[in-house]
Protein backbone atom coordinates (compact mmCIF):
# COMPACT_ATOMS: atom_id res chain seq x y z
CA UNK A 1 0.00 0.00 0.00
CA UNK A 2 1.22 3.50 -0.81
CA UNK A 3 1.09 5.82 2.15
CA UNK A 4 0.04 9.46 2.07
CA UNK A 5 3.61 10.51 2.75
CA UNK A 6 4.86 8.44 -0.14
CA UNK A 7 2.29 10.01 -2.44
CA UNK A 8 3.37 13.49 -1.42
CA UNK A 9 6.97 12.53 -1.97
CA UNK A 10 6.13 11.15 -5.39
CA UNK A 11 4.43 14.41 -6.32
CA UNK A 12 7.31 16.48 -4.99
CA UNK A 13 10.03 14.52 -6.78
CA UNK A 14 10.77 15.54 -10.34
CA UNK A 15 9.32 12.67 -12.41
CA UNK A 16 10.24 11.26 -15.74
CA UNK A 17 7.44 13.08 -17.54
CA UNK A 18 8.47 16.51 -16.28
CA UNK A 19 12.11 15.72 -17.03
CA UNK A 20 11.16 14.65 -20.56
CA UNK A 21 9.17 17.84 -21.13
CA UNK A 22 12.15 19.88 -19.95
CA UNK A 23 14.43 17.92 -22.28
CA UNK A 24 12.17 18.43 -25.29
CA UNK A 25 11.79 22.16 -24.58
CA UNK A 26 15.51 22.55 -23.99
CA UNK A 27 16.48 20.79 -27.21
CA UNK A 28 13.79 22.38 -29.37
CA UNK A 29 14.54 25.93 -28.25
CA UNK A 30 18.27 25.44 -28.59
CA UNK A 31 18.21 23.75 -31.99
CA UNK A 32 15.61 25.95 -33.63
CA UNK A 33 17.22 29.05 -32.17
CA UNK A 34 20.67 28.16 -33.46
CA UNK A 35 19.33 27.24 -36.91
CA UNK A 36 19.61 30.88 -37.94
CA UNK A 37 23.12 31.03 -36.50
CA UNK A 38 24.21 27.88 -38.34
CA UNK A 39 22.87 29.35 -41.57
CA UNK A 40 24.89 32.50 -41.02
CA UNK A 41 28.05 30.51 -40.26
CA UNK A 42 27.64 28.29 -43.33
CA UNK A 43 27.14 31.30 -45.58
CA UNK A 44 30.10 33.13 -44.03
CA UNK A 45 32.57 30.24 -44.11
CA UNK A 46 31.69 28.29 -47.25
CA UNK A 47 32.30 24.56 -47.88
CA UNK A 48 36.12 24.63 -47.56
CA UNK A 49 36.33 26.18 -44.07
CA UNK A 50 33.32 24.15 -43.01
CA UNK A 51 35.23 21.04 -44.09
CA UNK A 52 38.21 22.03 -41.93
CA UNK A 53 35.88 22.34 -38.94
CA UNK A 54 34.46 18.92 -39.80
CA UNK A 55 37.94 17.41 -39.48
CA UNK A 56 38.23 18.86 -35.95
CA UNK A 57 34.73 17.70 -35.06
CA UNK A 58 35.49 14.11 -36.07
CA UNK A 59 38.66 14.12 -33.96
CA UNK A 60 36.81 15.45 -30.90
CA UNK A 61 33.98 12.95 -31.31
CA UNK A 62 36.50 10.10 -31.54
CA UNK A 63 38.04 10.90 -28.16
CA UNK A 64 34.75 11.72 -26.44
CA UNK A 65 33.29 8.39 -27.53
CA UNK A 66 35.33 6.54 -24.89
CA UNK A 67 36.61 9.49 -22.85
CA UNK A 68 35.40 8.50 -19.35
CA UNK A 69 35.59 4.73 -19.99
CA UNK A 70 31.80 4.39 -19.96
CA UNK A 71 31.54 4.41 -16.17
CA UNK A 72 29.38 7.52 -15.76
CA UNK A 73 26.35 5.53 -16.93
CA UNK A 74 26.85 3.33 -13.86
CA UNK A 75 25.68 6.28 -11.75
CA UNK A 76 22.43 6.43 -13.71
CA UNK A 77 21.61 2.74 -13.31
CA UNK A 78 23.22 2.08 -9.88
CA UNK A 79 20.61 0.29 -7.76
CA UNK A 80 21.88 1.73 -4.48
CA UNK A 81 22.85 5.29 -3.52
CA UNK A 82 24.86 6.59 -6.50
CA UNK A 83 26.72 9.04 -4.28
CA UNK A 84 28.66 6.12 -2.85
CA UNK A 85 30.40 5.55 -6.19
CA UNK A 86 30.46 9.18 -7.39
CA UNK A 87 33.92 10.12 -5.99
CA UNK A 88 35.52 7.04 -7.55
CA UNK A 89 33.78 7.68 -10.87
CA UNK A 90 35.00 11.30 -10.81
CA UNK A 91 38.60 10.19 -10.21
CA UNK A 92 38.60 7.60 -12.98
CA UNK A 93 36.85 9.78 -15.57
CA UNK A 94 39.09 12.81 -14.91
CA UNK A 95 42.33 10.83 -15.00
CA UNK A 96 41.33 8.94 -18.15
CA UNK A 97 40.29 12.12 -19.96
CA UNK A 98 43.64 13.80 -19.25
CA UNK A 99 45.53 10.80 -20.64
CA UNK A 100 43.37 10.68 -23.78
CA UNK A 101 43.79 14.43 -24.27
CA UNK A 102 47.59 14.18 -24.25
CA UNK A 103 47.63 11.21 -26.62
CA UNK A 104 45.22 12.90 -29.03
CA UNK A 105 47.24 16.14 -28.93
CA UNK A 106 50.36 14.29 -30.11
CA UNK A 107 48.52 12.38 -32.85
CA UNK A 108 46.70 15.43 -34.26
CA UNK A 109 49.15 16.34 -37.09
CA UNK A 110 49.05 12.80 -38.49
CA UNK A 111 45.25 12.70 -38.26
CA UNK A 112 44.81 16.04 -40.03
CA UNK A 113 47.15 14.95 -42.82
CA UNK A 114 45.26 11.66 -43.25
CA UNK A 115 42.02 13.63 -43.58
CA UNK A 116 43.55 15.65 -46.39
CA UNK A 117 43.78 18.96 -44.49
CA UNK A 118 47.07 19.47 -42.57
CA UNK A 119 46.05 23.09 -41.89
CA UNK A 120 43.37 21.78 -39.54
CA UNK A 121 45.96 20.81 -36.89
CA UNK A 122 45.59 23.94 -34.75
CA UNK A 123 41.80 23.84 -34.96
CA UNK A 124 41.76 20.20 -33.88
CA UNK A 125 44.11 20.80 -30.96
CA UNK A 126 42.01 23.67 -29.67
CA UNK A 127 38.84 21.59 -29.88
CA UNK A 128 40.53 18.83 -27.85
CA UNK A 129 40.46 21.11 -24.79
CA UNK A 130 36.84 19.95 -24.45
CA UNK A 131 38.08 16.42 -23.66
CA UNK A 132 39.33 16.97 -20.07
CA UNK A 133 36.36 19.26 -19.41
CA UNK A 134 34.04 16.42 -20.40
CA UNK A 135 35.81 14.01 -18.06
CA UNK A 136 35.69 16.39 -15.10
CA UNK A 137 31.93 17.02 -15.31
CA UNK A 138 30.90 13.46 -16.24
CA UNK A 139 29.85 12.71 -12.66
CA UNK A 140 27.77 15.87 -12.04
CA UNK A 141 26.06 15.39 -15.43
CA UNK A 142 25.18 11.77 -14.57
CA UNK A 143 23.84 12.71 -11.12
CA UNK A 144 21.59 15.38 -12.65
CA UNK A 145 20.32 12.83 -15.17
CA UNK A 146 19.74 10.24 -12.44
CA UNK A 147 17.66 12.70 -10.40
CA UNK A 148 15.64 13.88 -13.44
CA UNK A 149 17.03 17.42 -13.00
CA UNK A 150 16.53 18.31 -16.65
CA UNK A 151 15.42 21.83 -15.74
CA UNK A 152 18.88 22.67 -14.43
CA UNK A 153 20.51 20.86 -17.30
CA UNK A 154 18.37 22.88 -19.72
CA UNK A 155 19.71 26.15 -18.32
CA UNK A 156 23.31 25.00 -18.75
CA UNK A 157 22.62 23.70 -22.27
CA UNK A 158 21.06 26.97 -23.39
CA UNK A 159 24.06 28.97 -22.18
CA UNK A 160 26.36 26.49 -23.92
CA UNK A 161 24.48 26.74 -27.22
CA UNK A 162 23.96 30.49 -27.38
CA UNK A 163 27.31 31.58 -25.99
CA UNK A 164 29.29 29.30 -28.30
CA UNK A 165 27.22 30.14 -31.36
CA UNK A 166 27.36 33.89 -30.68
CA UNK A 167 31.14 33.90 -30.33
CA UNK A 168 31.53 31.80 -33.49
CA UNK A 169 29.35 34.08 -35.61
CA UNK A 170 31.19 37.22 -34.53
CA UNK A 171 34.61 35.69 -35.17
CA UNK A 172 33.50 34.20 -38.51
CA UNK A 173 32.30 37.63 -39.61
CA UNK A 174 35.74 39.01 -38.68
CA UNK A 175 37.41 36.46 -40.92
CA UNK A 176 38.69 33.87 -38.42
CA UNK A 177 37.50 30.97 -40.59
CA UNK A 178 37.20 27.51 -39.04
CA UNK A 179 39.03 28.66 -35.90
CA UNK A 180 35.98 30.79 -35.03
CA UNK A 181 33.90 27.64 -34.51
CA UNK A 182 36.57 26.02 -32.35
CA UNK A 183 36.99 29.08 -30.12
CA UNK A 184 33.24 29.40 -29.62
CA UNK A 185 32.96 25.71 -28.77
CA UNK A 186 35.75 25.77 -26.17
CA UNK A 187 34.69 28.98 -24.41
CA UNK A 188 31.11 27.74 -24.16
CA UNK A 189 32.29 24.35 -22.86
CA UNK A 190 34.21 26.01 -20.02
CA UNK A 191 31.15 27.96 -18.91
CA UNK A 192 28.87 24.94 -19.39
CA UNK A 193 31.12 22.74 -17.24
CA UNK A 194 31.14 25.30 -14.44
CA UNK A 195 27.35 25.48 -14.47
CA UNK A 196 26.97 21.68 -14.25
CA UNK A 197 29.25 21.60 -11.22
CA UNK A 198 27.33 24.45 -9.58
CA UNK A 199 23.95 22.84 -10.28
CA UNK A 200 24.90 19.40 -8.94
CA UNK A 201 23.92 19.23 -5.22
CA UNK A 202 27.01 17.22 -4.28
CA UNK A 203 29.39 19.04 -6.63
CA UNK A 204 32.56 17.16 -7.55
CA UNK A 205 34.23 14.99 -4.94
CA UNK A 206 37.23 12.87 -5.77
CA UNK A 207 37.93 9.63 -3.95
CA UNK A 208 38.93 6.01 -4.36
CA UNK A 209 36.84 3.09 -3.11
CA UNK A 210 38.66 -0.09 -4.10
CA UNK A 211 35.51 -2.13 -3.47
CA UNK A 212 33.65 -0.46 -6.36
CA UNK A 213 36.52 0.00 -8.84
CA UNK A 214 36.23 -3.55 -10.17
CA UNK A 215 32.43 -3.48 -10.69
CA UNK A 216 32.67 -0.02 -12.28
CA UNK A 217 35.31 -1.07 -14.79
CA UNK A 218 33.55 -4.35 -15.57
CA UNK A 219 30.41 -2.37 -16.34
CA UNK A 220 32.03 0.58 -18.08
CA UNK A 221 34.80 -0.90 -20.22
CA UNK A 222 32.49 -2.98 -22.46
CA UNK A 223 30.32 0.13 -22.89
CA UNK A 224 33.41 2.22 -23.64
CA UNK A 225 34.48 -0.34 -26.23
CA UNK A 226 30.99 -0.34 -27.64
CA UNK A 227 30.94 3.47 -27.68
CA UNK A 228 34.21 3.52 -29.61
CA UNK A 229 32.71 1.19 -32.18
CA UNK A 230 29.56 3.37 -32.16
CA UNK A 231 31.79 6.32 -33.00
CA UNK A 232 33.41 4.38 -35.83
CA UNK A 233 29.96 3.49 -37.14
CA UNK A 234 28.68 7.04 -36.76
CA UNK A 235 31.71 8.80 -38.25
CA UNK A 236 33.11 6.26 -40.68
CA UNK A 237 31.22 8.02 -43.46
CA UNK A 238 32.88 11.36 -42.69
CA UNK A 239 36.28 9.68 -42.45
CA UNK A 240 35.75 8.04 -45.83
CA UNK A 241 34.54 11.27 -47.43
CA UNK A 242 37.46 13.25 -46.04
CA UNK A 243 40.14 10.77 -47.04
CA UNK A 244 38.77 9.85 -50.48
CA UNK A 245 36.79 12.87 -51.73
CA UNK A 246 38.54 15.84 -50.09
CA UNK A 247 37.83 18.63 -47.62
CA UNK A 248 35.26 20.49 -49.74
CA UNK A 249 33.21 17.33 -50.21
CA UNK A 250 33.44 16.82 -46.44
CA UNK A 251 32.04 20.31 -45.95
CA UNK A 252 29.02 19.46 -48.13
CA UNK A 253 28.59 16.13 -46.40
CA UNK A 254 28.80 17.66 -42.89
CA UNK A 255 26.11 20.19 -43.76
CA UNK A 256 23.86 17.38 -45.01
CA UNK A 257 24.62 15.31 -41.92
CA UNK A 258 23.77 18.22 -39.62
CA UNK A 259 20.47 18.85 -41.39
CA UNK A 260 19.57 15.15 -41.32
CA UNK A 261 20.40 15.02 -37.61
CA UNK A 262 17.77 17.57 -36.64
CA UNK A 263 15.04 14.98 -35.98
CA UNK A 264 17.59 12.96 -33.98
CA UNK A 265 18.54 15.96 -31.85
CA UNK A 266 14.99 17.21 -31.37
CA UNK A 267 13.39 13.84 -30.65
CA UNK A 268 16.01 11.30 -29.65
CA UNK A 269 18.39 13.32 -27.47
CA UNK A 270 15.73 14.51 -24.99
CA UNK A 271 14.42 10.97 -24.63
CA UNK A 272 17.96 9.64 -24.11
CA UNK A 273 18.35 12.12 -21.26
CA UNK A 274 15.46 10.43 -19.45
CA UNK A 275 15.10 6.87 -20.79
CA UNK A 276 18.05 5.18 -18.99
CA UNK A 277 16.95 6.41 -15.57
CA UNK A 278 13.30 5.56 -16.31
CA UNK A 279 14.15 2.06 -17.55
CA UNK A 280 16.49 1.52 -14.59
CA UNK A 281 13.64 2.09 -12.14
CA UNK A 282 11.58 -0.75 -13.64
CA UNK A 283 14.40 -3.06 -14.76
CA UNK A 284 13.22 -5.84 -12.44
CA UNK A 285 9.80 -5.91 -14.21
CA UNK A 286 10.64 -7.23 -17.67
CA UNK A 287 7.06 -7.30 -18.97
CA UNK A 288 6.59 -3.69 -17.94
CA UNK A 289 9.89 -2.74 -19.59
CA UNK A 290 8.75 -4.44 -22.79
CA UNK A 291 5.46 -2.51 -22.85
CA UNK A 292 7.13 0.76 -21.93
CA UNK A 293 9.74 0.33 -24.66
CA UNK A 294 7.12 -0.41 -27.30
CA UNK A 295 4.93 2.53 -26.25
CA UNK A 296 7.93 4.86 -26.35
CA UNK A 297 9.01 3.57 -29.74
CA UNK A 298 5.51 3.93 -31.21
CA UNK A 299 5.23 7.54 -30.03
CA UNK A 300 8.75 8.36 -31.17
CA UNK A 301 8.43 6.88 -34.65
CA UNK A 302 5.00 8.43 -35.20
CA UNK A 303 6.75 11.81 -35.22
CA UNK A 304 10.24 10.88 -36.39
CA UNK A 305 9.44 8.89 -39.54
CA UNK A 306 7.30 11.59 -41.24
CA UNK A 307 9.75 14.30 -40.12
CA UNK A 308 12.74 12.47 -41.61
CA UNK A 309 10.74 11.68 -44.75
CA UNK A 310 9.96 15.38 -45.19
CA UNK A 311 13.67 16.30 -45.10
CA UNK A 312 14.53 13.49 -47.52
CA UNK A 313 11.78 14.27 -50.00
CA UNK A 314 12.34 18.03 -49.99
CA UNK A 315 16.15 17.90 -49.73
CA UNK A 316 16.93 20.08 -52.76
CA UNK A 317 14.51 22.96 -52.07
CA UNK A 318 15.44 22.95 -48.35
CA UNK A 319 19.18 23.23 -48.99
CA UNK A 320 18.77 25.79 -51.78
CA UNK A 321 16.43 28.04 -49.79
CA UNK A 322 18.12 27.82 -46.40
CA UNK A 323 21.83 27.79 -47.27
CA UNK A 324 22.00 29.13 -50.81
CA UNK A 325 22.72 27.68 -54.26
CA UNK A 326 26.43 27.15 -53.49
CA UNK A 327 25.44 24.42 -51.02
CA UNK A 328 23.14 22.45 -53.38
CA UNK A 329 25.57 19.48 -53.72
CA UNK A 330 24.80 18.74 -50.07
CA UNK A 331 21.27 17.68 -51.07
CA UNK A 332 22.64 14.60 -52.83
CA UNK A 333 23.69 13.17 -49.48
CA UNK A 334 20.84 14.69 -47.48
CA UNK A 335 18.20 12.57 -49.24
CA UNK A 336 19.60 9.33 -47.84
CA UNK A 337 21.00 10.66 -44.58
CA UNK A 338 17.56 11.92 -43.57
CA UNK A 339 16.09 8.44 -44.05
CA UNK A 340 19.00 6.94 -42.15
CA UNK A 341 18.31 9.40 -39.30
CA UNK A 342 14.97 7.68 -38.68
CA UNK A 343 16.82 4.41 -38.19
CA UNK A 344 19.31 6.13 -35.86
CA UNK A 345 16.48 7.24 -33.60
CA UNK A 346 15.30 3.64 -33.22
CA UNK A 347 18.89 2.50 -32.66
CA UNK A 348 19.51 4.96 -29.85
CA UNK A 349 16.39 4.10 -27.87
CA UNK A 350 17.22 0.40 -28.30
CA UNK A 351 20.81 1.00 -27.21
CA UNK A 352 19.72 2.68 -23.96
CA UNK A 353 17.20 -0.08 -23.28
CA UNK A 354 19.81 -2.80 -23.71
CA UNK A 355 22.44 -0.88 -21.73
CA UNK A 356 20.16 -0.69 -18.69
CA UNK A 357 19.70 -4.46 -18.92
CA UNK A 358 23.51 -4.81 -18.82
CA UNK A 359 23.70 -6.17 -22.35
CA UNK A 360 27.08 -4.51 -22.90
CA UNK A 361 28.61 -7.46 -24.73
CA UNK A 362 25.56 -7.84 -26.95
CA UNK A 363 25.77 -4.16 -27.89
CA UNK A 364 29.43 -4.55 -28.71
CA UNK A 365 28.74 -7.54 -30.98
CA UNK A 366 26.00 -5.63 -32.82
CA UNK A 367 28.24 -2.63 -33.36
CA UNK A 368 31.14 -4.78 -34.60
CA UNK A 369 28.92 -6.51 -37.14
CA UNK A 370 27.59 -3.13 -38.26
CA UNK A 371 31.10 -1.73 -38.67
CA UNK A 372 32.28 -4.79 -40.62
CA UNK A 373 29.41 -4.34 -43.09
CA UNK A 374 29.68 -0.56 -43.24
CA UNK A 375 33.34 0.07 -44.14
CA UNK A 376 33.38 -1.76 -47.51
CA UNK A 377 29.93 -0.39 -48.36
CA UNK A 378 31.08 3.20 -47.75
CA UNK A 379 34.21 2.77 -49.85
CA UNK A 380 32.18 1.34 -52.74
CA UNK A 381 29.59 4.10 -52.36
CA UNK A 382 32.26 6.84 -52.41
CA UNK A 383 33.85 5.39 -55.54
CA UNK A 384 30.60 4.93 -57.46
CA UNK A 385 28.45 7.82 -56.26
CA UNK A 386 30.49 10.42 -54.35
CA UNK A 387 28.83 11.87 -51.26
CA UNK A 388 25.43 10.61 -52.39
CA UNK A 389 26.79 7.09 -52.72
CA UNK A 390 28.29 7.23 -49.22
CA UNK A 391 24.94 8.33 -47.77
CA UNK A 392 23.08 5.58 -49.66
CA UNK A 393 25.50 2.99 -48.28
CA UNK A 394 24.83 4.30 -44.76
CA UNK A 395 21.09 3.89 -45.19
CA UNK A 396 21.22 0.38 -46.69
CA UNK A 397 23.58 -1.04 -44.05
CA UNK A 398 21.62 0.62 -41.22
CA UNK A 399 18.44 -1.04 -42.45
CA UNK A 400 20.09 -4.45 -42.49
CA UNK A 401 21.47 -4.00 -38.98
CA UNK A 402 18.13 -2.74 -37.65
CA UNK A 403 16.19 -5.78 -38.80
CA UNK A 404 18.87 -8.41 -38.25
CA UNK A 405 21.14 -7.42 -35.37
CA UNK A 406 18.97 -5.20 -33.19
CA UNK A 407 15.99 -7.47 -33.72
CA UNK A 408 18.09 -10.37 -32.44
CA UNK A 409 19.39 -8.38 -29.46
CA UNK A 410 15.97 -7.08 -28.41
CA UNK A 411 14.45 -10.55 -28.76
CA UNK A 412 17.12 -11.98 -26.45
CA UNK A 413 16.36 -9.19 -23.98
CA UNK A 414 12.70 -10.21 -23.69
CA UNK A 415 11.05 -7.85 -26.18
CA UNK A 416 8.16 -9.44 -28.10
CA UNK A 417 9.32 -8.92 -31.68
CA UNK A 418 5.97 -9.56 -33.37
CA UNK A 419 4.32 -6.99 -31.12
CA UNK A 420 7.23 -4.63 -31.78
CA UNK A 421 6.77 -4.97 -35.55
CA UNK A 422 3.05 -4.19 -35.20
CA UNK A 423 3.98 -1.18 -33.07
CA UNK A 424 5.99 0.43 -35.88
CA UNK A 425 3.75 -0.55 -38.81
CA UNK A 426 1.41 2.46 -38.67
CA UNK A 427 4.23 5.04 -38.23
CA UNK A 428 6.05 3.42 -41.15
CA UNK A 429 3.02 3.77 -43.41
CA UNK A 430 2.61 7.43 -42.45
CA UNK A 431 6.31 7.96 -43.12
CA UNK A 432 5.95 6.58 -46.65
CA UNK A 433 3.00 8.93 -47.25
CA UNK A 434 5.11 11.88 -46.06
CA UNK A 435 8.00 10.86 -48.31
CA UNK A 436 5.81 10.48 -51.40
CA UNK A 437 4.06 13.79 -50.81
CA UNK A 438 7.33 15.68 -50.27
CA UNK A 439 8.86 14.24 -53.44
CA UNK A 440 5.83 15.24 -55.53
CA UNK A 441 5.71 18.75 -54.09
CA UNK A 442 9.46 19.23 -54.67
CA UNK A 443 9.17 18.02 -58.26
CA UNK A 444 6.16 20.08 -59.35
CA UNK A 445 6.06 23.21 -57.17
CA UNK A 446 8.37 25.99 -58.46
CA UNK A 447 10.44 28.01 -56.03
CA UNK A 448 12.53 26.58 -53.20
CA UNK A 449 10.73 28.50 -50.46
CA UNK A 450 7.21 27.61 -51.58
CA UNK A 451 8.10 23.96 -52.14
CA UNK A 452 9.74 23.67 -48.71
CA UNK A 453 6.81 25.37 -47.01
CA UNK A 454 4.14 23.22 -48.67
CA UNK A 455 6.08 19.99 -48.02
CA UNK A 456 6.50 20.99 -44.37
CA UNK A 457 2.79 21.73 -43.95
CA UNK A 458 1.87 18.44 -45.59
CA UNK A 459 4.17 16.45 -43.31
CA UNK A 460 2.87 18.29 -40.24
CA UNK A 461 -0.60 17.05 -41.14
CA UNK A 462 0.78 13.54 -41.63
CA UNK A 463 2.38 13.63 -38.16
CA UNK A 464 -0.96 14.68 -36.71
CA UNK A 465 -2.62 11.69 -38.33
CA UNK A 466 0.09 9.34 -37.04
CA UNK A 467 -0.34 10.62 -33.48
CA UNK A 468 -4.11 10.31 -33.78
CA UNK A 469 -3.65 6.64 -34.64
CA UNK A 470 -1.25 6.26 -31.69
CA UNK A 471 -3.61 7.51 -28.99
CA UNK A 472 -2.85 4.66 -26.59
CA UNK A 473 0.88 5.39 -26.64
CA UNK A 474 0.17 9.10 -26.18
CA UNK A 475 -1.98 8.26 -23.16
CA UNK A 476 0.82 6.08 -21.76
CA UNK A 477 3.27 8.97 -22.11
CA UNK A 478 0.93 11.30 -20.28
CA UNK A 479 0.93 8.90 -17.36
CA UNK A 480 4.71 8.74 -17.02
CA UNK A 481 5.93 10.12 -13.73
CA UNK A 482 2.48 10.71 -12.18
CA UNK A 483 0.98 9.02 -9.17
CA UNK A 484 0.16 5.37 -9.80
CA UNK A 485 2.48 5.02 -12.77
CA UNK A 486 5.19 2.41 -12.17
CA UNK A 487 7.48 4.06 -14.74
Amino acid sequence: MVTTGERKGARAAPGARRALVWSFANTAIGKFGTLLISIAIARLLGPDAFGTYAVALVALAAVLSFNELGISLAIVRWEGDPRRIAPTVATISTAASLVFFLVAWMLTPAFAAAMGDPSATDVVRLMLVCVPLNGIVATPAALLQRDFQQGRRAAADQVNIWLGAGISVVLAALGWGAMSLAIGRVVASVVFSGMLVAFCPSGIRFGWDRAVVGPLLRFGLPLAGSSLVVFAVGYADQLVVGTTLGTQALGFYLLAFNLASWPVMILSQPIRAVAPAAFARIQAQRDLMDRTFRDGLRLLTAVALPACAFIAGAAFPIVSFVYGPQWEPAALALQWLALQAAIRIVFELSYDFLAVLRKSKTLLIVQLVWLALLIPALLIGARLGGTGGVALAQFVVAGIVLVGCYGWALGRAGVHLVALARTTLVPLLFGLVALGGSLLISAFVPGAFVASLLAGLFCTAVIGGALLCSRRSVAAFRGVGVEGSPA
